[in-house]
């Protein structure tokens, strides 16, 4: 990319600056300068004025305009060229098309509702309505409604008002238990510690009676941290603080990772994932796996072989932290993929095969011996491992 970054400036200087020679002048330096001359000798003919010789020189001044006219086109198609080169070569394979990927009516449908629901998800109520009356895509009112709460509450989140937060959190506290969320917990902290810092000098008295009614439920969970929050006082005012080992607490991203982590616990409530289905989709398709899928069903077709597992793909994807959901480990032995059933388990040696090909090597009297090293250990003395 940085190689046609370069073409495209370079081509944009030859047409609008000097050449790099520094000789010869740019295309509209040279045509203006032809262009007031012949505006200056139509005057002075107009005036009678002009004289014979002045007249003369006209065709080798148009004559020299056009020599460095094309001087500065043989350049630019030279670069023109080359940036044509280097295009192909970063971008060898074209972008597939599958004219028939939307061709039935229910998958248009589920096109734009999904499109539909990336509007509301992410704010843009007015260019959601637009789209869902110029389409044929439906979205019920109370899931419309349902957005408007999550982006009214992380409004008054980035407005350090975690009143309305709090509502929604005692409606769905059983919710959020099972998940064993941090939630309740995170709100009532950061408001805990904007009290601490309100007032100049610290009056520490508000933020403690706010500890002992909101963050003492808490306790039995969050043992060090509430330690922790009572510890910081002996560190105050901000200054102080900013330097000490509670220096996380004074943090700006202590309140700023509250909309985050609300927005993914308000969509797990409605049953959707914490990500942008759209977004995650132009991340990895955008960021190189349709190029390589793409070139696995040609190499798939020339071989005439076609992928028969509509679970898997005939190759391996490079996903984002962000975009990984469960174990990426691929047994080494039997190199197939793990999963819950057959996850990683790390022998005594530190060496780790699947679950399966653990106990394919598993000797009589529960020994196996590492396929990578001499070491022998027990089965039961494996751990299972997480990526």
């Amino acid at each position: 990319m940085d190689a046609l970054l370069k073409e495209i400036d370079k081509i944009e200087k030859i047409a609008s600056s000097s050449s790099s020679k520094g000789k010869a002048p740019s295309m509209i330096e040279s045509l203006d300068s032809l262009l007031q001359t012949l505006r200056n000798t139509k005057a002075q003919c107009e005036a009678g004025e002009v004289p014979v010789s002045q007249i003369m020189q006209l065709p080798s001044a148009v004559e020299k305009c056009k020599k460095d006219v094309d001087d500065r086109h043989k350049e630019i198609y030279s670069s023109l060229a080359r940036f044509g080169k280097t295009l192909d070569k970063k971008f060898t394979n074209p972008l597939p098309t599958y004219s028939d990927l939307f061709s039935s009516k229910d998958s248009v449908n589920a096109l734009e509702r999904t499109i539909a629901l990336h509007f509301l998800r992410t704010g843009q109520f007015d260019l959601a309505e637009t789209f869902l009356q110029e389409s044929d895509a439906t979205i019920p009112p109370e899931i419309r409604s349902q957005f408007v709460g999550l982006h009214e509450i992380l409004k008054a989140l980035r407005n350090h008002d975690i009143t309305p937060a709090l509502e929604w959190v005692q409606q769905k506290r059983t919710f959020l238990r099972e998940r064993s969320s941090p939630l309740e917990f995170n709100l009532h902290r950061s408001q805990y510690i904007r009290l601490l810092l309100a007032s100049h000098p610290p009056n520490v008295l508000p933020a403690i009676v706010y500890l002992n009614k909101s963050l003492r439920p808490f306790y039995p969970d969050h043992v060090t941290e509430f330690r922790r929050l009572c510890g910081c006082i002996a560190y105050l005012p901000l200054s102080r603080l900013q330097e000490s080992p509670y220096a996380d607490l004074a943090s700006p991203n202590l309140h700023f990772d509250l909309e985050p982590l609300f927005a993914k616990e308000y969509c797990a409530s409605l049953g959707m994932s914490r990500q942008l289905p759209l977004r995650v989709v132009g991340d990895i398709g955008g960021g190189g796996a349709l190029a390589r899928i793409e070139k696995g069903r040609k190499v798939m077709r020339e071989r005439k072989s076609e992928w028969s597992q509509t679970d898997e793909l005939p190759i391996e994807i490079s996903l984002q932290p962000e975009n990984r959901y469960h174990s990426i480990f691929a047994c080494p032995v039997s190199k197939e993929q793990s999963s819950e059933q057959n996850p990683p388990m790390m022998m005594t040696c530190g060496h780790v095969i699947s679950k399966d090909s653990l106990q394919k090597l598993n000797k009589p009297g529960g020994r196996v011996k590492c396929p990578y090293c001499p070491t022998e250990s027990l089965v039961s003395a494996a751990l299972r491992v997480y990526f």
